[in-house]
């Protein structure tokens, strides 16, 4: 009785989380993969075919077959969204590195730093997210603003005469980004580096390393995980980003959660919005699974 209650209890704990990813993931994916199947339509909900229990099997049986991919052709002849794709990758992509030449250098401080000062530092990198996420992005209109603080400083310094033309740029939007996902970046980073055996750097330089060769011979081949983790955790969610590039960007900064608002709120077009996401999510778990797998191999070798 105690292996059953054991084994009951195990696959209990095993099925938790694959019932939270059913609920949260899979559910809401397949209603929208079956949004983007169907037509727009002036109705409520705006979009045919509509499945209701009153329909009974025939009905469900009736509306797969108006299924269509209409909206991923119409995405695929459209050169909008294929740049506002392409954009969004390009914008991710930079402030990824960006994030990393910035994190990089605080993760390996706090690393390095006292073990009584390291809790202090770490909260320090936390901090801001004891405050809303709008109100941080709000904040960098009043300090990249003509009028605002940065150029006031500068103006002060005597470094400039005419005040830079940052907000509304795709500059704000790299600003934004870095700033807001740096945290997601550092802390990785930092996991990995505080566990680093630096009596290895010692032995290198022993040998007759140079701190910078000891660094990218050594330390940073053994971070590489964290900068994966950290790399990831910034380029995913600042692919499909609409808070920053929609108060910080102008209109120039053409990025697909814009594009995705537009069509959804605007357009009222549900279907097309729903398969500007799915193309979105394609884009973004496939090079995950891949490399995954490729780690994973690896691992095996």
């Amino acid at each position: 009785m105690r292996k059953f209650a054991a084994a009951m209890g195990s696959r209990l704990v095993i099925a938790i989380p694959y019932l939270w990813l059913l609920a949260l993931f899979l559910v809401p994916f397949f209603i929208v993969l079956k949004i983007s199947l169907s037509q727009t339509a002036i109705a409520m909900p705006p979009y045919l075919p509509v499945f209701g229990l009153e329909q009974g099997v025939s009905g469900f049986l009736q509306g797969l077959r108006e299924f269509s991919f209409d909206n991923y052709l119409w995405l695929l002849g459209d050169p909008i969204y294929i740049k506002a794709y392409l954009s969004s990758l390009f914008i991710a992509a930079v402030s990824t590195v960006l994030t990393l030449l910035v994190g990089y250098p605080i993760a390996y401080g706090m690393a390095r730093a006292p073990t009584a000062v390291r809790p202090l530092l770490l909260m320090a990198v936390i901090l801001p997210f004891w405050t809303s996420f709008l109100i941080r992005v709000y904040a960098w209109i009043g300090i990249l603003k003509p009028e605002g603080l940065l150029n006031q400083f500068l103006f002060f310094l005597g470094v400039i005469d005419q005040p830079l033309v940052i907000l509304n740029t795709t500059t704000a939007v790299y600003v934004g980004i870095v700033y807001s996902y740096l945290p997601f970046m550092v802390l990785p980073l930092y996991a990995t580096l505080e566990k680093m055996d630096y009596a290895l750097i010692e032995a290198a330089e022993d040998l007759g390393c140079t701190p910078l060769s000891a660094f990218w011979k050594i330390t940073f081949p053994l971070s590489f995980p964290g900068v994966i983790a950290g790399s990831m955790l910034v380029f995913i969610p600042a692919v499909g980003e609409f808070v920053i590039p929609d108060l910080l960007g102008g209109s120039e900064t053409l990025m697909i959660g814009k594009t995705l608002w537009d069509e959804f709120f605007t357009n009222r077009d549900w279907p097309v919005s729903s398969a500007v996401a799915i193309v979105l999510l394609l884009i973004l778990v496939l090079p995950i699974v891949y490399f995954q797998r490729a780690q994973a191999r690896a691992r095996e070798q």
